[in-house]
């Protein structure tokens, strides 16, 4: 068995390092594999019915969908509006306008499942804006780029739909679990920014102008648009209303009106978005497609069960295989982007996870919140690439200003491993409702 896993990881390093596409790279390790081990299998018809499998998933409808309302909505005049509306607010908040991409991803992540997207719409305002008015420049790409990463937590996420449909998981239920977790992430960005702020005043730039309570709720009339999105498609989805793939529909249907009524699209802004979001599923599914043929000829070959019987034969207590399951994720995240880790990883990690007693659901948020953290690990975290386009800043100026943004997460990974319940409130509420 030895030589299967030798053989796997020089087909995948071969491939993936002449720069071959993820998906066909992991397509080629999977027949080289077979070719070698199993000759007689035939591969072809192999491959033809796992391509049919994968991709006419129901639950995978909902995933071009949101992509394509993140595309939409990317342009519209949200993150303006999210700037005006949230600013009045922040006045008197020890940090001030510092929480704004704070408080502006985790609204806007409501209706994106995307890191990066988020990242984008959000910097691109309040990044110029808050450097503008005298914010340390740290502390503004740090918190961006660590709030960001909220665009795959707080549901609708396109890696829960991914991680779903691979781990034959409920997506609703993965989307139900991952606010609270998402809310106690965000609240301690915040508390961070708020704490650094207290202790040293200089890194918060000037104040907004003075407001009346009453001009406060006239700036809120700039977020109903993104508010009443938020409220159609995830309470049509939490509310027993929708399915994630129709509340998706509502979505898109909802970014175009919001699009007109902003007067920021137009008919040739509808087919950029449109050709962006099909390039996006496109390499998705071939993503996917070559994760699925992968994990099914690893599996011909038994070299899942072989690992877990390694790993199982170290004796690790749950916590342990937790705490090595997280230097592995965070090692890969250097390396590699989100979705091509847990695609290649899924198969041999999720039944090691099941055997530890921690159920689908809660992997599935450690999988995010880890995904949350490739994000921000360089050289490949897209997040820091999307900031760095917008500040100019050097790669690994950003990297520093991340660093205390990463060790949130990563105190919140040892927290739920400890105390797993906290992924478990919301769903258990909604059932018991």
């Amino acid at each position: 068995m030895s030589a299967v896993s030798l053989s796997l990881l020089g087909l995948m390093t071969l491939l993936l390092g002449a720069g071959v596409w993820i998906g066909l790279g992991l397509v080629g390790t999977g027949v080289g594999l077979l070719a070698m081990f199993r000759p007689s299998m035939p591969f072809e018809k192999l491959l033809a019915q796992q391509t049919f499998n994968t991709l006419v998933s129901p639950e995978l409808l909902a995933l071009p969908l949101f992509i394509l309302m993140a595309e939409l909505l990317f342009r519209t005049k949200i993150s303006e509006a999210l700037f005006s509306g949230l600013a009045p607010w922040l006045r008197r908040v020890p940090g001030r306008l510092g929480h704004l991409t704070v408080v502006g991803c985790t609204l806007f992540a409501s209706v994106c499942g995307s890191s990066a997207a988020t990242t984008a719409t959000v910097g691109r305002i309040t990044a110029k804006e808050l450097l503008d008015r005298g914010y340390d420049r740290a502390l503004v790409t740090g918190s961006l780029a660590g709030a960001g990463t909220l665009g795959f937590l707080i549901p609708p996420s396109t890696v829960m739909i991914i991680y779903g449909v691979m781990a034959e998981e409920s997506v609703l239920q993965l989307f139900i679990a991952g606010i609270v977790p998402g809310l106690l992430i965000a609240g301690a960005y915040s508390g961070y920014i708020a704490i650094r702020a207290l202790l040293n005043p200089s890194l918060v730039g000037e104040a907004p102008p003075r407001t009346t309570f009453v001009q406060k709720l006239v700036a809120l009339k700039d977020l109903g648009p993104l508010l009443a999105l938020i409220l159609v498609v995830i309470g049509s989805m939490y509310g027993g209303i929708a399915s994630p793939t129709e509340a998706a529909a509502v979505g898109v249907a909802g970014a175009v009106a919001i699009g007109f009524w902003q007067r920021t699209l137009n008919l040739r802004g509808l087919l950029a978005a449109a050709r962006s979001a099909a390039n996006n599923c496109a390499m998705i599914g071939l993503i996917m497609l070559g994760a699925m043929f992968l994990s099914t000829a690893i599996g011909y070959l038994g070299l899942p069960r072989y690992i877990a019987a390694t790993i199982d034969g170290w004796g690790l207590s749950p916590l342990m295989l937790i705490l090595v399951l997280l230097v592995f994720y965070i090692l890969l995240g250097t390396v590699m982007e989100g979705l091509g880790i847990i695609v290649m990883t899924l198969p041999i990690t999720l039944p090691l996870v099941e055997a530890a007693g921690y159920s689908k659901v809660w992997f599935g948020i450690f999988l995010v919140i880890v995904i949350e953290m490739a994000q921000i690990s360089p050289p490949v975290g897209f997040n820091l690439n999307v900031i760095q386009r917008l500040t100019g800043d050097s790669l690994g100026a950003i990297t520093r200003a991340t660093v205390p943004f990463f060790l949130i997460l990563a105190g919140f990974v040892a927290l739920i491993a400890v105390f797993p319940g906290i992924i478990d409130i919301l769903p258990a509420l909604m059932a018991g409702g």
